[in-house]
This record gives C-alpha cells, structure tokens and sequence, in this order.
C-alpha cells in the first residue's frame, strides 16, 4: 500500500469517530467505538507497521536536531507516521474532553468547539477545552 493510501484512509478513518464525539456522545455506539481501545490500537498498528517494515529514514534524518527532523520529513512514510501519531493523540485527547466534560456536568455544546481545535490544532484545542474547565468549574487538577 502506498503512503498516500495510508495517509488517507487513516485521514478519513477518523472522522466519523469525531462526528461522534462531537454530535452523539452519549449514544452506545460512540461509547463502544470512540472511548475504548480500538481505534488507537488500529491506528498504533499502522504505525508500527511502517516503522518497522518501511523504508529507511533518509540519510541525515534524526530527533536531536531541527535539521534531522526536517532531513526526516522529507520521506513520505516519515510524514504518514507523523500524521498517524498526531491522529491517534488528537483522537485520544478529544475523546478525554469528552468524557471529563461529562464527568464534570460540563455542558457538551461548550466542549464542541474544544474539539474542533483539538481536531485541527491539537494543544490549542486542549488549551480551550483546558481554560473552560477551569472556568466553568474551577478545576485545576487533572486527576481523573
């Protein structure tokens, strides 16, 4: 499969999951679907996958430096695993607002907005969703 199939089958994959969370928290299906283990652990799969049976990272490529991690990126696959790893943690982020709004009687319609941000922007969609919390209910702490 190439990475461009991956890309976008694992793009697209989750979007239903966000439609969910977003629009149908509380229906079983979300619950089974979204907030169990699923779905990252498919996503997971992928990635280690290409990280074990992809090519090589490029000549150059490291963590250490902003230019290895540029050299890196200039792989497709390295671009699909960092794609991936960005959708798992966006997804698992946004489904932890979700649940922690519930736990906190946060009002569901406040959080939507949080998880369109944590969609697009990941810790910026965290940081609202993180600043409501604290403003609604005072909370700091992160405990579940």
């Amino acid at each position: 499969m190439s990475p461009e199939t991956i890309f976008t089958v694992c793009n697209y994959g989750v979007l239903p999951a966000w439609l969910l969370l977003a629009f149908a928290p509380g229906w079983s299906f979300t619950q089974r679907l979204v907030h169990q283990v699923w779905i990252p652990m498919l996503l997971g799969a992928v990635y280690l996958g290409i990280l074990v049976f992809g090519p090589p990272p490029p000549e150059g490529a490291d963590f250490f430096s902003l230019h290895g991690v540029m050299t890196f990126f200039t792989s497709p696959w390295a671009v699909v695993m960092g794609w991936v790893h960005y959708l798992v943690f966006d997804l698992f982020v946004g489904a932890w607002e979700v649940r922690d709004a519930k736990r906190r009687q946060i009002s569901h319609w406040l959080v939507v907005p949080c998880l369109g941000f944590t969609l697009m922007f990941g810790p910026v969609g965290l940081l609202a969703y993180l600043a409501l919390r604290l403003g609604v209910k005072g909370a700091v702490t992160l405990e579940e």
